[in-house]
């Protein structure tokens, strides 16, 4: 029953996907802020050599323009995804300007990772395929795809990911510290999952390709 409705679930969001107008940005003018104000953190190309700084190349354009915004306060309201970093990063930068970042990073090619412990990975593998049914926990593909490529619009890609940064997010979902996700999806995933199953997830899509 329970993959029946994550089926459903999925289903559904690749409707409100195909209801989406095409994202728009001018990729080329997203290249020259990029180099000026994000490659020290995230790479030139996105793909960044700082295993807590999130790989960008290849993600989901809708995706990265909502994590711009969601870092930005407005109208005297506290930002949705508190990081004092990347709030300084965006306090200042256009809406024109984010959609022209994302743009520019989700034509990047991704570079692939490499998960690290084999115990660990073949938990996550477990874990991202199937879910946990005695827990809850929904299978990670069901929302990320297979292969971690995600479903544009709706879930981010999450294949290559640097494993400490999925860690790092994962682990804040599950304490609330990261608000930001839809209907309380990951915080209600994430807060089922033992540091040690977290551990496996971020390992196995570290190495998804």
């Amino acid at each position: 029953m329970k993959r029946i409705m994550a089926l459903g679930a999925a289903l559904a969001a690749l409707a409100a996907v195909a209801a989406e107008p095409p994202f728009k940005g001018d990729a080329a003018k997203g290249q020259v802020l990029a180099s000026q104000t994000c490659a020290a953190c995230h790479g030139a190309d996105g793909n960044s050599q700082i295993a807590v700084n999130p790989k960008l190349a290849g993600q989901i354009p809708e995706y990265l323009h909502k994590q711009l915004s969601n870092f930005k306060a407005a109208a005297g309201k506290k930002a949705e995804r508190d990081n004092p970093v990347m709030a300084g990063m965006v306090a200042n930068l256009p809406a024109e300007d984010m959609r022209n970042l994302a743009a520019y990073y989700a034509a990047q090619a991704a570079k692939t990772g490499a998960a690290k412990s084999r115990d660990l990975v073949a938990l996550g593998q477990k874990i991202y395929r199937g879910g946990n049914a005695g827990k809850g926990v929904p299978a990670c593909a069901s929302c990320h795809g297979p292969n971690g490529a995600g479903m544009p619009a709706q879930y981010p890609r999450l294949a290559g990911q640097h494993a400490e940064y999925t860690e790092a997010q994962l682990k804040a979902f599950r304490t609330g510290e990261r608000a930001n996700d839809a209907n309380n999806s990951m915080r209600g995933t994430a807060g089922k999952l033992s540091d040690r199953e977290i551990q496996g997830v971020s390992d196995y899509i570290a190495g998804l390709r």
